[in-house]
């Protein structure tokens, strides 16, 4: 006897779903899953790309029979799953189906798996198969930053072996493994042809472990030339700091700073509602106008929402404004994405935002958590029988001009990317990224006190995707 699935029925239940639908779909789905059910049913209501999906039509399916075939049809939920997104290799990268909904709720409050390391990996010079890493970040309080590892160390083996692109996933893969170290050598050129990667003999064992990461990385108030910068690493836009992250801006207030520089290149996105409340933080002077816009599909245009610049966190207390009419932003086009690419778009319309790095990743849609629960989007009465979850694409991000984030990215003022040998300090005036912002604030410091050349060319990066966690670009509806 078929077990009872998700009690949603297309257009009989929820003002989400359309209204022409056959009757009783849920009681009589022969043979058909509660799993690929729930799936099916879900994107059909809530999919951004439901209209370019014929198999999510409303009207797909004339009889309880056709559909029962059709998901019989799919060996796996996820084969299931993976047949509805819209152009995966274009459009939609960031749709993702979890098995254990235990996992995505850890990684949505930014609890992890890791040793404390995120790097960047470059073909060593001359090669396409031997490879070697640059850490560009040390979590503070993981593993790796009480073993006393720090930014712009360079790793050539680990476990004694060379990294190439065969053996980097199951190296990196390990819960266990041991990082041998290396230099960088330029041979006194801005050209990367010539470069080399030589091991030093140096190396820490690490292990990864359970993690919860705060997003605020660091934070500083430079003073130069007479001129107050505040600077701020921030990593991802997780809820549970939003009130740590309106006490940096206190301290920026109190410091009564005149220039700003937040550094997203490692933030891969997060809460629309955060991003909202830090574009608040920014400013301050435009309290109650639009924000950013969400604009769901047909089905959920009831759903649809504008997020307002605002003087106070929902639940929490006033927001620490500085009134900038100016600022400047730090990017990557391997991680600034999502809800760090929110901001900047949302800000455009108000104030000046000079933007240096590299392109963004482009991403200007968000995601909702969909349980097999009776009410979309609920976390109330789910499903006891199994633990999958969707994060599908819900929404479009877009400014108040209706402007959304390009898929190629959000273009940068000014160009500039970072290199394996030169990567610097947070904080050090010498940092190349951060000497640039410093460089177009006062005119002087920072960029000139940089080697014999300014822009050196790096190495060719070795795609990173199969690297980062299932949420890194995220940008999720709270």
């Amino acid at each position: 006897m078929m077990k009872k699935i998700l009690t949603l029925t297309i257009g009989c239940l929820v003002l989400f779903f359309a209204n022409s639908c056959f009757e009783d779909l849920d009681d009589n789905a022969i043979n058909a899953s509660e799993i690929t059910d729930f799936i099916w049913k879900g994107m059909n209501a809530a999919y951004l790309y439901k209209s370019e999906i014929p198999n999510l039509a409303n009207d797909r399916f004339s009889s309880d029979e056709e559909y029962a075939e059709y998901l019989n049809g799919f060996e796996s939920p996820e084969d299931l799953f993976e047949s509805l997104i819209y152009l995966p290799e274009d459009i939609d990268r960031f749709s993702r189906l979890f098995s254990n909904y235990f996992d995505l709720q850890n990684l949505l409050q930014g609890n992890s798996i890791t040793n404390g390391l995120e790097f960047n990996l470059y073909f060593v010079p001359g090669s396409e198969f031997e490879v070697f890493g640059a850490i560009t970040l040390v979590l503070n309080n993981s593993v790796a930053d009480n073993e006393g590892l720090e930014r712009g160390m360079i790793f050539r083996a680990i476990d004694g072996e060379d990294l190439n692109t065969s053996n980097l996933s199951s190296l990196l893969g390990q819960t266990t493994y041991t990082l041998n170290f290396a230099e960088y050598n330029d041979n006194g050129t801005p050209e990367a042809e010539d470069d080399s990667v030589t091991s030093n003999g140096d190396s820490i064992t690490l292990t990864k472990q359970g993690f919860s990461e705060n997003p605020i990385h660091y934070t500083d108030v430079l003073e130069i030339d007479n001129t107050s910068i505040g600077y701020l690493v921030y990593n991802s836009f997780l809820s549970s700091f939003d009130d740590e992250l309106n006490d940096s801006f206190g301290t920026f207030h109190n410091a009564n700073i005149d220039e700003l520089v937040i550094d997203l290149r490692y933030n891969g996105g997060g809460s629309v509602e955060t991003a909202a409340y830090l574009g608040s933080m920014i400013t301050g002077q435009f309290n109650g106008e639009v924000y950013s816009q969400l604009r769901y599909n047909d089905n959920l245009i009831s759903s649809n929402r504008d997020y307002l610049f605002t003087n106070s966190i929902e639940g929490g207390g006033s927001i620490n404004s500085l009134n900038l009419s100016r600022i400047y932003v730090l990017t990557t086009n391997r991680r600034t994405a999502s809800a760090s690419e929110l901001l900047i778009n949302s800000l455009k319309p108000y104030i000046e935002v000079i933007v240096i790095g590299e392109n963004t990743a482009g991403k200007t849609q968000a995601s909702l958590t969909v349980y097999d629960a009776p009410v979309l989007f609920s976390t109330q009465n789910i499903n006891p029988n199994h633990t999958y979850a969707m994060q599908p694409l819900v929404a479009n991000s877009s400014n108040v001009n209706n402007q959304l984030v390009p898929s190629e990215g959000l273009v940068p003022d000014i160009f500039l990317s970072e290199f394996p040998g030169n990567l610097g300090r947070f904080g050090n005036v010498d940092e190349p990224l951060l000497a640039e912002a410093i460089f177009q604030i006062t005119g002087s410091t920072g960029r000139n006190t940089l080697e014999y050349y300014d822009y050196p060319t790096p190495p060719k990066e070795v795609n990173m995707s199969k690297f980062f966690h299932p949420l890194e670009f995220e940008m999720y509806i709270d």
